[in-house]
């Protein structure tokens, strides 16, 4: 049963992928073309004929190629996988693709930016898109989340209002994928529910690592059903198996630069090799009796659940195997709607999420042409459609018989509803109340999980916060602005404000302030994360004249540790050891850079090292990958290269002692070594940890 279930979307997306390699070249209509690169002319300098039907439809295909580009969440990267639930979830919602383990259910997930254009980069700072779409039995339901638990704004209405404030100016369409600019900032003072979001925004979540190490949230409150119609509110979590890691902000931005597909390709690579994405999916559950427990209202999409609060109950597994065929055909032309239900999952009254089952249908209908866009093959379910829709732009159905309508009596009342032990119910939630615009007083608490947040904070990821401030708000014009940046924020915690006011040129709270609250939330601080060195990626720098066995042992090391290397040089082709043998080079300085590696290794050889002290760019490789906290390896002569760099605070090894280590701060040096085998096992620790950020008071004085 899992097999077929998960074969029949492959089958259904692949079915016009047969091998054509031999088959002749046509135009839409099946007719054979003998020439594509002349047109039709009166004569070898003629005019072009316009009865050159192949011309004329060439060009009108292309002319129409571009389909308009997502409001938000424009710029994503999409992949195929599965998930399998881990145990049935009956007690809590009878949605059948949550029973059982041994189900594979196809899923395309969608990850993305959310301000910037199709064409911005990757690493910007912002928030991700973390879109899943489950093609299951009883229909699609499609989980739409992104890598923060909360949003801006508390109610839909004003998402217009959040969206045009931080898209670039209207007046001269700048900046591009960034919020450092008045009118966001702007907005922001005016709107201070906007400020739990804010901090998540200006730490380290709004710059991940890659797509394979990134959370993602459902933000809005849900409900599960069960069959006996009991509901629970439900918070969706998706949980990396790598991890969650992010990019320091001076590498992002060079990043966007040198490789702005830094996180697609990342995700493609991962794909292509095998080492395929997983994570875990978590609920947070939380019983009808207790919605009003806690001092927050859990409806409120700028607020999260504290897991010390309500604990994440982990369900289940996605894995993402196969990479897309066709990036239009399936990432651009996949469409997501939270509205996308399943029986056993319902809504709550969350306004922000009453809004979105409105805004998600109606921006499908204007960008894929019509009422029509389920029929795409990357967005048709696997369950059967029976209806008695009709017609409308590229409708894809045959339908048979004369009745379109319900009831009828010439088909047998087909097709029927189903029994409501099969069919969507709605949960009988009893509402009432008069007609107002207006909010809770329970949505009016807009600081307090601003303070937690900062709370639970690690001190590298305060200061990240901190410099974010600096670089965002130091990049608006307006002088009044930024007061009132610090004066709102002054809420959160005086300290941070008086901190964000000395890198913005404003003046400090004359009386600190803060909501009082000095509990913290650990789950949040990504330093509390998994930390493995699978699939890391490691440049190890060398030139001719280097020691064969000492760079072939730490190269199995990190093979036999899931680790990836590439040998960067001068130049591309085969470089010789100091014994004759070779290895071919992968990179060189031009083509790659040290932002686009987990870590750094300089191998020994004296011609080798000597070679290296004499290129600027080695140099500079080993000061930036020290500058952005990442483990840094050297061994023999080596740990000259190392010597010669601006690397500061850290012992390296002595060149008269004999194979004694040195290790400190991610930095592992040794010399007069054989056996590399502890020192690529202390490398392939520091790797692991990810950043080291015991440098963080010394990176203002490297040069890179």
């Amino acid at each position: 049963m899992s097999t077929i279930h998960e074969n029949s979307k492959n089958d259904q997306l692949n079915h016009s992928k047969a091998d054509h390699a031999h088959d002749p070249l046509t135009t839409n209509q099946g007719v054979r073309v003998s020439n594509t690169d002349d047109s039709l002319k009166a004569g070898t300098r003629g005019p072009t004929l316009m009865e050159d039907f192949h011309f004329r439809e060439k060009l009108t295909h292309f002319d129409h190629e571009r389909i308009p580009e997502r409001v938000v969440h424009a710029r994503g990267f999409g992949a195929h996988g599965y998930f399998q639930a881990y145990a049935p979830m009956t007690e809590f919602t009878k949605a059948q693709f949550l029973q059982d383990p041994s189900v594979k259910t196809p899923v395309f997930v969608r990850f993305s930016t959310v301000v910037g254009s199709r064409g911005s980069a990757d690493t910007v700072r912002d928030v991700r898109g973390f879109a899943t779409k489950f093609y299951t039995e009883e229909g699609n339901y499609d989980l739409v989340a992104n890598n923060i638990p909360i949003f801006f704004i508390q109610d839909a209405i004003k998402f217009p209002d959040v969206v045009h404030a931080i898209k670039p100016e209207p007046h001269n369409e700048i900046p591009q994928a960034s919020a450092a600019h008045d009118t966001f900032w702007d907005f922001v003072v005016n709107t201070p529910e906007t400020a739990h979001m804010i901090m998540w925004l200006l730490s380290d979540r709004a710059i991940p690592r890659s797509f394979r190490m990134m959370e993602g949230f459902g933000v809005n409150t849900f409900r599960f059903i069960n069959a006996e119609g009991k509901a629970h509110f439900v918070k969706f979590h998706w949980k990396p198996l790598l991890g969650v890691h992010s990019l320091v902000w001076d590498e992002a931005q060079k990043l966007a630069g040198k490789d702005p597909d830094f996180h697609r390709r990342d995700l493609w690579d991962a794909i292509s090799n095998g080492e395929h994405p997983e994570y875990e999916l978590g609920v947070q559950l939380l019983a009808e009796e207790d919605e009003f427990k806690f001092d927050f209202d859990i409806l409120d999409p700028t607020k999260f659940w504290p897991e010390e609060l309500v604990p994440v109950k982990k369900i289940g597994k996605m894995t993402l195997n196969r990479n897309v065929d066709n990036f239009f055909a399936e990432t651009e032309q996949v469409a997501f709607h939270p509205g996308h239900v399943v029986p056993g999952i319902d809504f709550s009254n969350d306004p922000l999420l009453q809004g979105r089952l409105f805004s998600y249908l109606d921006t499908q209908l204007i960008r894929l042409g019509g009422p029509n866009f389920h029929e795409i093959p990357i967005n048709h379910p696997v369950a059967p459609v029976h209806n008695n829709q009709r017609d409308g732009y590229h409708r894809m159905t045959i339908d048979k018989g004369v009745t379109s309508y319900s009831p009828n009596s010439l088909q047998n009342n087909m097709p029927n509803p189903a029994p409501e032990s099969v069919g969507y119910v709605h949960y009988a939630e009893k509402v009432e109340g008069q007609k107002v615009r207006t909010r809770s007083d329970s949505f009016k608490d807009f600081f307090r999980q601003a303070t937690l947040f900062w709370n639970s904070m690690s001190p590298p990821e305060k200061q990240h916060i901190i410099e974010a401030f600096h670089f965002e708000v130091g990049s608006v014009m307006s002088k009044d602005i930024k007061q009132k940046v610090v004066d709102l924020f002054n809420h959160v915690d005086g300290q941070l404000a008086s901190q964000i006011a000395a890198g913005i040129g404003a003046v400090p709270p004359t009386n600190p302030g803060g909501t009082g609250v000095t509990t913290s939330s650990p789950a949040v601080s990504q330093e509390n994360t998994i930390k493995l060195p699978q699939t890391r990626k490691v440049a190890i720098l060398a030139e001719s004249g280097f020691n064969f066995p000492e760079i072939t042992q730490v190269m199995d090391s990190l093979t036999g540790a899931g680790i990836h290397f590439e040998i960067i040089s001068k130049n591309l082709g085969m470089i010789t050891s100091v014994d004759g043998r070779q290895i071919e080079v992968n990179k060189t300085y031009l083509t790659t850079a040290s932002i686009k590696y987990d870590a750094v290794y300089v191998t020994g050889g004296r011609q080798n090292v000597d070679i290296l002290l004499g290129q600027g760019d080695s140099v500079h490789f080993i000061n930036e990958a020290f500058k952005h906290a990442k483990a840094i390896g050297a061994t023999n002569e080596g740990v000259d290269l190392l010597a010669a760099s601006s690397i500061q605070g850290v012992a390296l090894a002595d060149p008269s002692t004999t194979a004694q280590l040195s290790s400190a701060l991610g930095v592992v040096t040794i010399r007069n070594a054989s056996d590399m085998n502890f020192f690529a096992q202390e490398l392939i620790k520091g790797i692991a940890q990810h950043r080291h950020w015991g440098r963080q008071s010394q990176k203002g004085m490297i040069p890179a």
